[in-house]
């Protein structure tokens, strides 16, 4: 008998396990792929030499942070539904060998400049492909091999990977930056080889799924994937767009290719719910949302994901651009510290993350998931209340609080949502539940800078001046660079930049000045306080929508109720007995 056939006829006691293993590497790998540019964002760039803050390059810079999660939160429906109609597990392998060939192209980007900016890009873009067919199919493989008693600590593990794996990419990302840029690609390379062959060998269809794979007369819906990949892809390009100043404006919200591009997406996702209505075999069976415990969950689910992304990107704002230049780190060796400092918030999560699914699978998670989105919601008002050059012990405990409420959430959220649906529709569930997660982290970003710049378009250009002329800068200089949208100053403290540097040495001021003035505008100090009173008024509104988020998302996953089962596309709905441990 060959390695394959004896590990297909395993017994479901012991493939279970074998299936949690691989689909739980998949989910970690993609998602440390998801944020590990963000940190080494700098080396990438000075490794291909090309300045993304000039004129021009900011386009780059976009598409570098956004186009993974961009391309995620648009095609994991798509493989979902795929995963239904052609085998979960076939696509999830694809996805594997997918991933793997993207790792091996970014990791020998042969060009410089823009070339090798749009290289990068574009081979991350067939990397989040791969990604997307992993993040559609794991759940719904290992919903298909676990008892509904035992899914929650199963999901606990999965969830705790594919979402502990966003923070544990910002440390790797750091490491790896500071040996060689390639090596932020190169180390996915191997982990990659090793899980595409091991999905090969040992996954395989359940004999349900083999079923109904064999049943199955249904046709891919072509114009509806059409539909809402162009609908969701131009309105996220829209927000993420919005970022960037437009005119006089500190913020894009009022261009009108933005403002067509959000007003085009939706109209044509309507129009994509209005077609998958009327026609007998859709991509996405409308009549999911009528589940409560789906629509709800993944609402909230939704919610949590806006909120962590924009926490995310601020706390790594907040550490590189204050609070580690305040304590003597170098701008260059920011990223790095920043991913080592917010350790606690993963390390939260991974404890917590599989305690809960464990939990829930005795207790239920009817009022454990809630509780986790309002201890999250009670942490970013932690947040506002701690002073922005805090001791590092109480940013510890916030953030590692932030992480177990997160991880109390997200396990026992997913078991009941893939819990709520028919054997034959988790594929399209999980791919939905995957959609609303990855299209939360999206939006985080133009939602948060936007209410960033907002915060401190009010009180930065004032202190910015008086910062300036203070230190010999004239005010004809002074003038134009204090009334500089802001957002120029957070995309270079987010790059590990000196913002103060990056202003100035166009000008040939510093070269005019006094040295001793031209030290302190280009030292460590002086940007991080300057910018202290104006980030605390950012951080205000920022964390305040963060936590209202968070426990309008609490309110949403209680809202959720008791399961019911859609039945086929007709809209009949049939009360479904409660699972043992899967909900109260």
């Amino acid at each position: 008998m060959s390695p394959t056939s004896r590990i297909h006829t395993l017994h479901p006691e012991r493939y279970k396990w074998v299936a949690l293993s691989n689909t739980t590497l998949g989910a970690l790998m993609a998602s440390i792929n998801g944020s590990i540019v963000l940190i080494a964002m700098p080396a990438i760039f000075n490794g291909i030499h090309l300045n993304p803050l000039e004129a021009g390059n900011v386009s780059y810079l976009l598409w570098m942070l956004m186009g993974y999660m961009l391309v995620t939160a648009v095609l994991v429906t798509t493989f979902g539904r795929l995963g239904d109609l052609y085998g979960r597990v076939r696509i999830y392998n694809l996805g594997f060998l997918v991933f793997t060939v993207g790792a091996i192209a970014l990791s020998v980007d042969p060009y410089d400049g823009g070339a090798g900016a749009i290289w990068l890009i574009l081979w991350r873009l067939v990397q989040a492909v791969g990604g997307s067919m992993i993040f559609a199919n794991s759940t719904a493989i290992i919903t298909d091999a676990f008892p509904p008693g035992k899914r929650g600590t199963a999901m606990g593990i999965n969830q705790v990977a594919a979402i502990a794996g966003t923070f544990v990419g910002l440390v790797l990302g750091g490491l790896m930056a500071a040996l060689h840029w390639r090596w932020v690609f190169l180390v996915s390379v191997p982990v990659g080889i090793i899980g595409t062959v091991w999905a090969y060998v040992s996954l395989h269809e359940t004999g349900q799924r083999a079923h109904l794979i064999e049943k199955s007369k249904e046709r891919l819906d072509a114009i509806g994937n059409v539909l809402f990949a162009v609908g969701l892809t131009v309105l996220l390009i829209g927000i993420t767009y919005g970022i960037q100043p437009y005119g006089d404006h500190p913020s894009g919200w009022t261009n009108p290719w933005v403002i067509a591009g959000i007003v085009g997406g939706l109209v044509i996702l309507v129009a994509f719910v209005l077609y998958e209505q009327r026609i007998p075999n859709p991509m996405l069976d409308v009549d999911l949302f009528r589940i409560r415990v789906f629509a709800f969950g993944n609402l909230s689910a939704f919610l949590s994901a806006v909120a962590r992304g924009g926490l995310q990107f601020m706390l790594i704002i907040w550490l590189q651009g204050i609070w580690l230049p305040l304590h003597g780190f170098a701008y260059e060796d920011t990223p790095l510290w920043a991913g080592i400092y917010m350790l606690p918030l993963t390390i939260g999560f991974v404890v917590s993350g599989p305690l809960s699914g464990m939990i829930s699978d005795r207790l239920g998670s009817r009022l454990f998931a809630p509780l986790g989105l309002v201890l999250v919601g009670i942490t970013f008002i932690g947040f506002l209340l701690i002073p922005v050059n805090f001791p590092y012990w109480l940013f510890a405990v916030v953030c590692f609080l932030n992480g177990v409420g997160s991880g109390m959430f997200a396990a026992p959220n997913r078991s009941t949502v893939m819990s709520s649906v028919r054997p034959a529709d988790r594929g399209i569930a999980s791919g939905m539940s995957s959609t609303f997660m990855n299209a939360g982290n999206s939006l985080s970003i133009g939602v948060f800078f936007s209410l960033m710049i907002v915060g401190l378009a009010g009180t930065l250009p004032q202190a910015l001046f008086s910062g300036l002329t203070s230190h010999s800068v004239p005010a004809a200089i002074a003038t134009p660079i204090a009334n500089m949208p802001p957002t120029g100053s957070l995309f270079a403290a987010f790059l590990g930049y000196n913002p103060i540097q990056s202003m100035l040495e166009p000008t040939g001021i510093l070269t005019q000045i006094p040295a001793a003035d031209a030290a302190t505008l280009t030292g460590q100090q002086f940007f991080p306080q300057l910018i202290s009173a104006p980030f605390q008024s950012g951080l205000v509104v920022v964390f305040l929508a963060a936590a209202v988020m968070s426990f309008v998302g609490a309110l949403a996953s209680l809202a959720r109720g008791k399961h019911v089962r859609v039945i086929g596309t007709t809209g009949h709905v049939e009360p479904v007995p409660v699972e043992v441990g899967s909900e109260d």
